[in-house]
Order: C-alpha cells, then sequence, then structure tokens
C-alpha cells in the first residue's frame, strides 16, 4: 500500500559561498534562510525543518528563532527542526520555545527530537559525553509528559524531581507534533514505538531499501506497545536543477568539499566522484537532479518504505543561494506534482 505522501525540506543553514568563494556571514545566511522559508511556502512545500549546530560550518544555532521569522512572513508550510539535539538541551524549554511558535505560525509548529550527528553541543552547554546515552533517554522520557500539557509528575537522575507543576504557554491546539529522528539504530526505532512518536529516518548513504526491516520493527513495535498506527519520514540529502548534468555540477563540489572537512574530522577516507556517482544514482541516497529524475527516486523511496512524509536535505556544503532558491522553486513546482502523479 502506498500512503499519501508530503515533501518537505531541511536546511542545518550551511553556510554558503559569496561570489568570490568566501564564505558568507552566518548573518547573511540566516536572513537568506528567512527568503528561502518564504519561497517555499510560496511554492508550496508543505514542512521546513532547520538543524540546530554548533559549528562554524553551520549558521543555525538557534532554529526557533529564525522560524519564528519565517512563520510571520508565511501562511501554509509547517516549521520546525531536524533535529533538535535534546540531550543538550533542557526538555521544558525545548516545548516552551515550540509552543510560542505554534502560537506564531497559528498551529503550524513541529519539533523533530534527536540526538544529533555532532557533538559540539555537549562542552559548549557542560555535559559529558560519558552521559550521551542517559541525557537523551531521561529527557525524551521528560518531554513524553510535557505533551500531554498537563501538571508533571516526573522524577529521573539528571535533575531534581518534577511534582505537579505546569509548563506554559499551552498550545493553542492542545497538541505540539513530535517526530524521533533515528540514525538507523533499531533500539532508537523501538523507543520512538514505545513513545507512539512518528519516526524520521535520516538516510545519508546506500539504498533506503535497506531500512525497510527499520520500518517494519517500528510498526510492529507500534502494535506491541498498544499505540496506533504513526507517520514514517525519510530525511536524505539532494538538489533540484534544470538538468541531471547541471545538478550534479552545482552539488559535487560543495558535497565533496563538506564531506572532506568531515572525514578529516573523523577518520573517514574523502568522498570520490565514482563514490558520488553511484549515490545519485537509482539505488543511492542523494536526491540529485532533474525534477523528472528527483520525482522517479523520491516515489521510489516512498514505494519501498510506505513513507508518509519525504524531507530533502536541500542545502549541502557552501551552495550558492541562487542555486539553493532555484532548487526550492524546482521541488515545490515541478518535483512534488510529480511525485502525487507518480504514486497515484
Amino acid at each position: 500500500m502506498t500512503r499519501p505522501l508530503t515533501l518537505g525540506l531541511h536546511t542545518f543553514g550551511d553556510v554558503t559561498a559569496a561570489a568570490d568563494g568566501r564564505p558568507d556571514h552566518p548573518a547573511l545566511v540566516i536572513r537568506d534562510i528567512v527568503e528561502q522559508g518564504v519561497l517555499a511556502d510560496e511554492v508550496g512545500i508543505s514542512f521546513l525543518g532547520l538543524g540546530e549546530h554548533h559549528r562554524d560550518d553551520f549558521a543555525v544555532t538557534a532554529p526557533e528563532v529564525i522560524l519564528g521569522a519565517i512563520a510571520a512572513r508565511t501562511s501554509r508550510i509547517r516549521l520546525g527542526t531536524a533535529v533538535t539535539v535534546l540531550s543538550s538541551d533542557d526538555p521544558i524549554r525545548v516545548f516552551q520555545r515550540f509552543a510560542t511558535l505554534d502560537a506564531l505560525s497559528r498551529g503550524r509548529a513541529e519539533v523533530i527530537l534527536g540526538r544529533g550527528s555532532f557533538t559540539e553541543s555537549f562542552p559548549l552547554f557542560g555535559f559529558s559525553l560519558s552521559d550521551y546515552e542517559l541525557l537523551f533517554a531521561e529527557k525524551l522520557d521528560l518531554f513524553s509528559h510535557l505533551l500531554a500539557e498537563e501538571p508533571i509528575f516526573w522524577a529521573g537522575t539528571i535533575r531534581p524531581p518534577i511534582d505537579g507543576l505546569r509548563v506554559h504557554p499551552a498550545t493553542e491546539g492542545g497538541h505540539l507534533t513530535t517526530w524521533i529522528g533515528v540514525g538507523g539504530s533499531g533500539a532508537s526505532v523501538v523507543r520512538a514505538a514505545r513513545y507512539g512518536l512518528p519516526l524520521m529516518l535520516a538516510i545519508i548513504g546506500g539504498d533506503a531499501a535497506r531500512f525497510g526491516p527499520h520500518v517494519d520493527l517500528y510498526r510492529r513495535s507500534l502494535l506491541e506497545a498498544g499505540h496506533e498506527e504513526m507517520p514514517v519520514g525519510v530525511h536524505s540529502p539532494g538538489h533540484v536543477a534544470d538538468t541531471d548534468g547541471l545538478a550534479r555540477e552545482q552539488f559535487w563540489p560543495h558535497y565533496a568539499e563538506m564531506f572532506g572537512r568531515i572525514g578529516r574530522e573523523r577518520g573517514w577516507n574523502p568522498p570520490t566522484r565514482a563514490q558520488f556517482d553511484q549515490e545519485t544514482g537509482p539505488h543511492g541516497a542523494l536526491y540529485v537532479g532533474s525534477p523528472e529524475t528527483v520525482a522517479r527516486k523520491i516515489a521510489a523511496t516512498a514505494r519501498a518504505l510506505d513513507l508518509t512524509r519525504f524531507d530533502m536535505k536541500y542545502a549541502t556544503g557552501p551552495m550558492h543561494h541562487s542555486d539553493l532558491m532555484r532548487g526550492i522553486e524546482l521541488y515545490g513546482s515541478k518535483v512534488t506534482p510529480l511525485v502525487h502523479e507518480m504514486l497515484a
């Protein structure tokens, strides 16, 4: 069965490049993200998620502030994170910020909670990486209590207990849409199901179909926990241009630069053009090409995993703002209707 699919976009606020190749100031990148969000709303994209990072190659450290600016200039697009690093944040403050965004956007706020793929926030905010698993587990448990929007009774080991306090403001509709972002761990999939929260799979390499067992595990675990069926989404990188050749030409050098830098930090080999060509092919995790090529690949992923949402990370490395804007325009005006037609 193919479920109704919505298409969204994610960005981490990758620092873009000026015409002379030098990095743009983060302030300019942040202002450009607002314009990207406004365009995404205009061309009918369903969701925009901003990632949270604390390093010099990404400009977004406070996504809710930028989302509030976008909310004030849009009317339809849903707005959230990709992801909120809950382990190094305060669950109560996260809920309050998103309840505030929900008010500003008239009910369009969502949050995707995760542990993130970078760890800079831990030393920055005074947390130990040795508590990586404990912090996320207990903070997610506390956040799950906040979603009921009732007095909180909670006890754990990372903070004093909460005995009957209310958290303000409440959301106007009594519900904050909350996803769990998962990178591929079976235990994380089961945890999302245990809390009855939608699942967002981050697929950044290889064939998306290999995540089919994770989706099956998630849906079985929901049933075993007594929860109703929940949405499943995928986050993957990509770029849309007028032709396949142009999309790859625009994307490759920035992809190579970003993953080359991350590889040097983590001891990976730098990406090769052959690997890139494989990942942009039918069985790779990069959705790069013309509207028709990207639409076919999204539709295939949606069928393989029986998805309800696909979110493409549209900015990778120091790509130019003008190329990102054109990609957003094509994603909304061309890719989205083509995908819906293919899945009809």
